[in-house]
């Protein structure tokens, strides 16, 4: 049957069954003229905050009792009755959990840190560079060389042995003021060195030592003494495609008066036997020339460690002897 019945259906019944009113089960007068179906929605829960289950409308006849039917009466008896029945059929509504309501959850921006213009900044350490932009560079003297073996050995010697490791003056040479070429400087350290070469006639041995930072350095040294070394024999003492043992057989075959090169490879042909400090006369570093970074060859970490370890294979007690005097070109 359907929802509306109509009015032609009304007007097909006899006028009995119009006329003549039903009671219901409870007494009520059920007036047959208009029957207005219930729209029953179930829900479960009428606390804010809860899960709403999905709702059916309920729109057949079979669905729907006589307990959940409107009576729409003309006077205010069925009004009042109507009201009671919705009072009677109203679901009672189940007791549900206390849930726990969510928690809100704000994003707070970080505040933009304002730079305070009176911080200090952090200082940045001053390179080798920003020193000479400043100032024009200081030809070395023999107190940087005695500065720099005192903070060498601070660390692991005792004040004791750290006097001993001071040179007198009377080893050192006279230092480059910075207007010397090679020639000119070891000219004027060394006037009589055409009779000392003369007179050496020792192998494994040289009679003046140049000890400079690189294998392309030692190659520029050897090429701007060529005024200076005449007839001397010269022999590069670096590693850069030359093995240890090539230059311990070249020494031990012939005579050498000029030996340049790399603390490291000097160090190591001292310690393998192919070379005898004792007939060395001059012992010159290569102190004031600057790579391209602008570091000269003590400013090297790695330098300046193989720097004073040569220093202590003999050396040091051949300049308190005053048999060797070093030079800084």
């Amino acid at each position: 049957m359907a929802d509306d019945l109509g009015d032609e259906w009304w007007e097909n019944q006899p006028a009995g069954a119009a006329s003549s009113p039903e009671l219901t089960e409870k007494g009520h007068v059920w007036e047959p003229r208009r029957i207005v179906p219930c729209c029953m929605y179930h829900t479960v829960g009428g606390v804010p905050g809860d899960k709403w289950r999905t709702m059916s409308k309920l729109s057949h006849w079979g669905d729907i009792s006589f307990d959940g039917i409107f009576h729409l009466a003309s006077d205010g008896e069925g009004r009042g009755d109507t009201e009671m029945m919705q009072q009677e059929t109203a679901p009672v509504p189940a007791l549900s959990k206390k849930t726990k309501q969510p928690k809100e959850c704000f994003l707070v921006q970080p505040k933009e840190a304002k730079e305070d213009a009176t911080k200090t900044r952090k200082r940045r350490k001053k390179k080798i560079t920003d020193v000479l932009a400043k100032s024009e560079p200081k030809p070395g003297t023999p107190e940087d060389l005695q500065k720099l073996m005192k903070d060498y050995y601070s660390s692991n010697r005792s004040v004791i042995e750290l006097e001993e490791l001071n040179l007198p003056d009377s080893c050192f040479l006279k230092a480059n003021d910075l207007t010397h070429s090679l020639s000119s400087y070891l000219k004027e350290i060394c006037p009589k060195w055409v009779k000392l070469r003369k007179n050496h006639n020792e192998k494994k041995s040289v009679l003046m030592l140049i000890i400079c930072s690189s294998a392309l350095r030692a190659l520029e040294l050897i090429r701007s003494m060529t005024a200076f070394r005449g007839d001397s024999k010269v022999m590069k003492l670096f590693a850069k495609h030359i093995k240890v043992q090539e230059q311990v057989k070249l020494l031990e075959k012939r005579v050498v008066h000029l030996g340049v090169g790399t603390p490291g490879r000097i160090k190591e042909l001292i310690k393998q036997g192919g070379l005898n400090l004792n007939p060395l006369k001059f012992l010159v570093f290569d102190w004031n020339w600057r790579d391209q970074k602008l570091r000269r060859m003590m400013d090297i970490p790695e330098i300046r460690k193989e720097v004073f370890e040569l220093l202590e294979m003999g050396v040091l007690s051949l300049c308190k002897s005053e048999s060797l005097k070093l030079g800084l070109f």
